[in-house]
């Protein structure tokens, strides 16, 4: 619907279609623009009151307003607000999003359109290093819950005429401002495109969980894929160097989550830290990393495996320091499994003045006592101990969370069948991660599968400055057709 030529009927459209008099932060007045009648809408708490202050003291001063009727007002416009950007519209739709979203709202009688005066601010909390990708050097600063800002951070390090911003609305009653971020000489316009027409042909009412709600609404995920297909980053410089790399980043406001399209399994194995310290430092902990990931998923169903299944072979090896039934060892690992999950879920979830001092004091006692009323023994509390600091070296935790999943399968499937339990929900697994979905119908296993030699080597080795330039943007080849959902 378009906005009449008369004041007094917009004023009363507004009036039937917002709670102009019943909501304390609607603020909303008429104003004389000269001899011309006029009405102010916006937000309280959205409008930058010095800037409008600025502009409405000049426009009611008849040193400054030369004329008493306004005759054009786009030349009004043009000549008079000269102190934030303006628009013009003449949709109600568009005003109240606008609105709603911050911009403040200019009615004058005569014209059918509204001048749009984007002077928004938003309440947002100070940048701070995120607490799950903390690193030992480098930048302290990440993405905050207010997307203007993210954009201005990633707009900080990639200082292209390139970088360009589209902006999308999803949600019928939220209407959350989405960001599609890229490179214009580098992105790949066919991933681009499609990603662009899902967004707009989402029917939700509202991203209730802003970054988090709409991956799933991109890329719905079955149960038996329990990894990652979407990353997400609160940090601006892995956002920017993926960014030059040819990828996609998709901005939500009120979330500090960037979520980087497409995605691969190898792209859970990075670090910051990596480039922060010197080419031999930063292999050699790659290298690290990727060694968790096998020790994190197979060391305690292995030792399982062995200790209940091979009880002689244990004890020759030093696995076990005496035999147990395999009724007993498979409840041992049950236990420590769940103790291990009860200690990360209390200290993520405690302040983090007790988090530390909480998991070190639990886990001395709880474990001492589980040794002692025989619920655990100290072989299993070792391999455990293992497989959560390889766990932790993982710097991707929804990657670390997955494989944790992998890993209860594969306790339970050899708990209860012995050695082919292992073997059959092993390759169950290895075929969960290989048909994990991504959004374009990528490769998860690129650049594995298809093989590709020079990326794989930069993936696995942390190369020199100079030759990791982002001068080649890998194919990854080409998209699948959009699925109808």
């Amino acid at each position: 619907m378009n906005l009449s030529v008369n004041l007094d009927e917009n004023i009363n459209y507004l009036k039937e279609n917002m709670p102009l008099n019943d909501s304390f932060d609607l603020m909303s007045r008429p104003l004389k623009l000269g001899r011309t009648r006029a009405f102010f809408l916006g937000i309280n708490g959205f409008c930058k009151t010095e800037i409008l202050q600025r502009i409405f003291s000049d426009l009611q001063d008849p040193l400054y307003m030369q004329d008493d009727w306004v005759e054009n007002i786009a030349d009004y416009v043009n000549s008079k607000i000269g102190y934030a950007q303006t628009s013009l519209t003449d949709s109600w739709d568009t005003v109240f999003r606008s609105v709603l979203s911050g911009p403040a709202a200019l009615f004058i009688d005569g014209f059918s359109q509204a001048v749009l005066i984007d002077a928004r601010t938003y309440p947002t909390r100070s940048m701070s290093e995120p607490d799950l990708e903390k690193t030992t050097k480098g930048a302290r600063d990440g993405f905050v819950e207010t997307l203007l800002l993210n954009a201005n951070l990633i707009r900080r390090r990639v200082r292209t005429p390139q970088l360009c911003f589209a902006m999308h609305s999803v949600g019928n009653e939220s209407r959350t401002d989405v960001a599609i971020a890229y490179l214009k000489n580098t992105v790949n316009r066919e991933l681009l495109q499609k990603l662009s027409d899902t967004i707009d042909a989402l029917e939700v009412t509202s991203l209730t969980m802003d970054s988090k709600s709409l991956e799933e609404l991109l890329l719905p995920k079955h149960w038996w894929n329990p990894l990652p297909n979407i990353q997400m980053t609160e940090r601006p410089d892995v956002a920017c160097s993926y960014l030059e790399e040819g990828h996609i980043l998709i901005l939500v406001d009120n979330s500090p989550l960037v979520l980087i399209l497409p995605c691969s399994i190898f792209q859970f194995t990075q670090s910051p830290d990596d480039y922060y310290n010197s080419p031999a430092v930063g292999t050699y902990f790659r290298l690290v990393r990727f060694l968790c990931i096998p020790v994190s998923l197979l060391l305690m169903p292995l030792f399982l495996l062995l200790a209940a299944y091979f009880p002689d072979f244990s004890l020759e090896i030093g696995l076990l320091s005496e035999a147990a039934s395999p009724h007993r060892v498979f409840l041992y690992v049950l236990a420590v499994e769940f103790l291990l999950d009860l200690f990360k879920h209390a200290s993520a979830l405690s302040s983090g003045k007790f988090s530390g001092s909480l998991s070190l004091i639990s886990g001395l006692i709880i474990g001492d006592i589980a040794v002692s009323l025989n619920w655990a023994s100290v072989e299993v509390l070792f391999y455990a101990a293992v497989t959560l600091l390889a766990t932790l070296s993982i710097s991707g935790t929804e990657f670390a969370d997955g494989l944790r999943i992998y890993r209860i399968l594969l306790i339970l499937a050899t708990g209860f069948f012995g050695l082919p339990g292992f073997l059959v929900s092993l390759a169950l697994i290895l075929l969960s991660i290989a048909t994990t979905p991504t959004f374009g119908g990528f490769s998860y296993l690129w650049p594995l599968f298809p093989f590709n030699k020079k990326a794989l080597g930069r993936l696995l080795f942390r190369s020199p400055t100079p030759k990791a330039q982002p001068t080649t943007i890998w194919s990854r080849g080409k998209i699948n057709a959009t699925k109808k959902r």
